[in-house]
This record gives structure tokens, C-alpha cells and sequence, in this order.
């Protein structure tokens, strides 16, 4: 059992979903950005998303790729993340973290060392969306076999003959991709995830998390309504990226935590 399987246990006996939020690790700088992440699991967040700092961020919309472009503007760096998990591990042991982004990073550091960092620091899960299952011995495998969760996505053009190689070593939970194309770029409807979230569960046991095109406390309920949760990204990183105080950036995702949890 990882923290990740043990928070959705715990949300099941509870009767709630679950919410789980994404930032950009450095973004708008080091300080900022921790003290966000410290500050995420007091506002409701079950799951903590830190995205890695990459120069080629394909699926994301405009707004995490300047994110990401701030981040690298101040150096940010594979070590510097782990620094932060570090950092955050030393006063949190209980709140899962998932690094999310791209592949390069990983194999610029080398599999065998990343891999034996992130557990040391503690890190629970990956989501590397440049990966697909035809390449699990890559990563994904090895990964599972230190201890992490590999968590795979789903979008609505996973079809039934694709679905179960997504499913294959996937682990922690799915993350449906609620719209076609990148972060940031249309709102969810909850009318058409449900049918997908409905379906998927039918080939697997694991929670279904929706993410992309949600950033009110409404759409949050909306969606987690027909989900086992949701992710928001986005409409948080475009608070830190507009220079809101951390305690308005916290005010906005306490409110979006709460509309998932009212689901």
C-alpha cells in the first residue's frame, strides 16, 4: 500500500472524492512555490501534483508552460525539486506526491539514480506523459518495483482496443483526460466524462481522477460528481503566475477542494 492507495481508502470510507491540485515546482521561484505546496494539504488537497520543469512541455496549454518557464528562468533543476519534496517531507509524511511532466529529465539524471532519489525523498508517484505503455520497460516497471505508483491517462480518444494497454501497469489511480488537447484549453463537461469515467471503470478496480478544463468550485463538483475526484492545475497556476499572495492562491484552491468534496 503507497500513501497514494491509502489516501483513496481513506476517501472511500469517508464517502468523499478526492481533490488534487497541481503546481509547478519553482514557480514563480523556490520560496513561493514551497511555501504553496506546504500550505496544500490545509486547504483540502488530497494529492499533490508537482510538475517538473521541462523546455518542451507538449500537452500543456499557455499558462503552465510560462509556469514552467519561470521555473527555468530561476534555475530550476531536477535536484531543486527534490529539495522541495525534501523540504515538504520533513513537516508532512502522510500527503502523496506525484512528480508529473516529461521523460528527458529523468533520463538527462538516469533512471536508476532518479528513481532511487524520488523514493528517498519521498516521492509516491509519476505521471510521465511522453511515455506510452510500448515503452513500460523504460520506466514505468522499474518504477513499480522501487515502491511508486505509475500513473498512466486516459483520453476520450482511448478507445476499447487501447484501454487495456493504458490499463496494463498502471497504478495509484487513472487520469481521465476530460477534453481533447492541451491544459488550459476547454471546460469539462460533466455530461460527457461520466459516460467515459463509467466506462473505464469497467477494465479496472482503480479510482478514475478527471483532469484538464476544470477551474471553478462548481465544475470541481460537477466532475467529481462523476469521477472517484478531480485535478485542477491550471486556473491555480495562472493564480501564482497573476503574483497572488500565497494565502489568496491557498483562499482559491480551499474553495475548489471544497467543491470536489461536496461532490
Amino acid at each position: 500500500m503507497t500513501r497514494i492507495d491509502d489516501t483513496f481508502a481513506r476517501l472511500r470510507s469517508q464517502g468523499k472524492k478526492g481533490f488534487v491540485a497541481y503546481i509547478m515546482a519553482g514557480d514563480p521561484d523556490v520560496d513561493t512555490s514551497l511555501a504553496v505546496m506546504k500550505g496544500l494539504p490545509g486547504a483540502g488537497v488530497d494529492i499533490i501534483e508537482l510538475g517538473m520543469p521541462f523546455t518542451d512541455p507538449m500537452a500543456d496549454g499557455p499558462t503552465i508552460q510560462l509556469a514552467g518557464q519561470r521555473a527555468l528562468d530561476h534555475h530550476m533543476k531536477m535536484d531543486q525539486v527534490l529539495d522541495m519534496v525534501r523540504d515538504f517531507r520533513a513537516a508532512d509524511a502522510v500527503t502523496p506526491i506525484v512528480l508529473m511532466g516529461y521523460y528527458n529529465p529523468i533520463y538527462a539524471r538516469g533512471v536508476d539514480r532518479f528513481l532511487a532519489d524520488a523514493v528517498a525523498t519521498g516521492i509516491d508517484g509519476l505521471i510521465v506523459v511522453d511515455l506510452p505503455p510500448e515503452e513500460d520497460s523504460e520506466l514505468c516497471i522499474p518504477a513499480q518495483a522501487a515502491g511508486l505508483n505509475f500513473i498512466r491517462l486516459a483520453t476520450p480518444t482511448t478507445d476499447a482496443k487501447r484501454l487495456p494497454a493504458v490499463l496494463k501497469n498502471t497504478s495509484g489511480f487513472v487520469y481521465y483526460v476530460s477534453v481533447t488537447g492541451i491544459t488550459g484549453a476547454a471546460a469539462a463537461q460533466a455530461a460527457d466524462v461520466g459516460p467515459e469515467v463509467a466506462r473505464i471503470k469497467q477494465s479496472t478496480d482503480l479510482p478514475v481522477i478527471v483532469g484538464f478544463g476544470i477551474n471553478t468550485p462548481e465544475a470541481a463538483q460537477a466532475i467529481a460528481g462523476v469521477a472517484d475526484g478531480c485535478v485542477v492545475g491550471s486556473a491555480i497556476v495562472k493564480d501564482i503566475g497573476a503574483g497572488k499572495s500565497v494565502a489568496e492562491v491557498l483562499a482559491n484552491v480551499a474553495a475548489l477542494a471544497g467543491g470536489a468534496h461536496a461532490a
